[in-house]
């Protein structure tokens, strides 16, 4: 049969029915454009929420924005009639507190699962593993936050003796085990991305199991290991309802981790249904969700550089 397209690979007007190929050509132009609409899609949406949160806090950023207030003072009073002050360093220190430590609760859980998972398990029992790791990050962050309210408060009281167990403690450790399943995702594809050759040539030379785990394995690995902790820490920053829900919501700068502290995302979700729309205390809540998503965006974009081994200096 002859080629019935013209110059630009299109079928030429005039020519019979289409033949099979002619069906090809157009099923692979469609479905080329979808996925480009959906690629595209995504950038766009991104854009769209970053301007409407922007387009929202704005008038507060340029009319009333003080950012030695702003920043550097712990005096979150939104809801006084007479002088109302927005200080987020107490929210900022909370959100940080809580991230912290649920980086020191995930980081050895996460990366010992993603050893085992890599190094260790086989046939069903990696795959098992793996589906596990899956269904714990699809736990939804309310469910994650009930487990805080109802089952880490009574036994933060009682094993240590303090009268509130809606604290540091509490949401950090909640925190760090939502945050574990991706960190353990990413580490063990990490460490699978390390080639055989490597192990091979330490085990030719005498080295142990663990020897050739941590003197060449961890180290090939490093990039990824260290993209994973990055996202997991975005993950953290930007959590909302299960830090809500387990932090106790108190303005304060924590002073030990059995403190209560309120996180910039919780009080976004706590306040933003009372503020009229249009007035300060509205605008104020969005100029945080500026904060939060440039902080968010730093660090997702920081850990896509290093997952793909772009370093720079």
């Amino acid at each position: 049969m002859a080629d019935t397209r013209g110059a630009l690979g299109m079928p030429t007007a005039g020519v019979g029915d289409f033949d099979r190929r002619d069906l090809d050509w157009y099923i692979d132009k469609a479905i080329g454009a979808l996925v480009f609409v959906c690629g595209f899609s995504a950038i766009i949406f991104v854009l769209g929420i970053f301007l409407f949160v922007t387009k929202e806090g704005i008038g507060f950023i340029f009319e009333r924005l003080d950012f030695r207030e702003f920043f550097l003072t712990p005096y979150w009073f939104p809801s006084d009639p007479d002088a109302p002050e927005y200080g987020i360093l107490a929210l900022i220190a909370g959100t940080a507190s809580v991230t912290g430590l649920a980086m020191l609760v995930a980081i050895p859980f996460s990366l010992g699962a993603a050893i085992y998972i890599a190094e260790f398990a086989t046939g069903k029992t990696r795959e098992a593993l793996k589906v596990l790791v899956e269904l714990l990050a699809a736990i939804p962050s309310v469910v994650w936050g009930f487990i805080g309210l109802v089952i880490m408060n009574p036994l933060i009281i009682a094993v240590f003796n303090v009268p509130v167990g809606l604290n540091v403690l509490n949401a950090g450790i909640i925190l760090g085990l939502m945050a574990a399943p991706i960190m353990t995702s990413i580490a063990e594809d990490a460490l699978k991305a390390v080639p055989d050759r490597y192990r091979e040539a330490a085990e030719a030379m005498g080295a142990t199991r663990w020897q050739v785990i941590f003197k060449v394995v961890l180290p090939a690995a490093k990039t990824g290991l260290l993209g994973g902790v990055l996202l997991g820490v975005g993950r953290g920053f930007g959590e909302t309802m299960a830090v809500l829900m387990s932090t106790g919501h108190a303005v304060n700068i924590p002073g030990s981790v059995f403190d209560s502290v309120r996180a910039l995302t919780a009080t976004i979700a706590a306040e933003l249904g009372e503020a009229a729309v249009g007035e300060e205390h509205y605008q104020v809540l969005f100029t945080i969700g500026i904060f939060l998503f440039l902080i968010t965006f730093i660090i997702n974009l920081t850990a896509d550089l290093i997952v793909r081994g772009i370093r720079k200096g």
